[in-house]
């Protein structure tokens, strides 16, 4: 999870599998959005996310 779209943007967080990351926008291959559990904000590349029902 980073701060900004750009690869070389801060990272605040990495997550593990199955950790919760709640998706607010999505563009670009980017998504923008929580994870709840870190309460933190940011960017997660969206290829590498695995969608829930």
């Amino acid at each position: 999870m980073r701060e900004g779209r750009p690869s070389g943007s801060t990272v605040l967080a990495e997550l593990a599998a199955g950790e919760t990351f709640e998706v607010l926008e999505l563009a670009g291959g980017h998504a923008w959005g929580i994870a709840p559990h870190l309460g933190l904000v940011g960017y997660c590349d969206a290829g590498l996310l695995e969608r829930v029902q």
